[in-house]
């Protein structure tokens, strides 16, 4: 599977998903973002089990708002639309999937 893009216009209908959902938030400008993205667009290719999203913190405030980010990356992982785990800053791969 690919990475989606997650905006506010989109972000219910995906994280809706009966897959557990990995979301990404994230900056261009963010060092640690650029090491965690690749390894997200990595476990997005690798795992058909989990639908990953990224959000660019730039463009959609309110969500990164509505989640309390306030440092990235931050990657949260949404079960039934609820969080059930989160991590601040940069995991390798095996941390992220234990998340998962």
């Amino acid at each position: 599977m690919s990475v989606t893009t997650v905006t506010k216009e989109n972000f219910k209908a995906f994280t809706q998903s009966e897959k557990p959902v990995l979301l990404d938030f994230w900056a261009s400008w963010c060092g640690p973002c650029r090491m965690v993205g690749p390894i997200v667009e990595e476990i997005a290719r690798e795992r058909t089990d989990v639908a990953v999203g990224k959000v660019n913190v730039d463009e959609e405030m309110e969500l990164a708002m509505q989640f309390g980010v306030s440092s990235i990356p931050t990657l949260v992982v949404l079960k039934n639309g609820q969080t059930v785990a989160r991590a601040v800053g940069y995991r390798p791969k095996a941390e992220i999937e234990k998340l998962l």
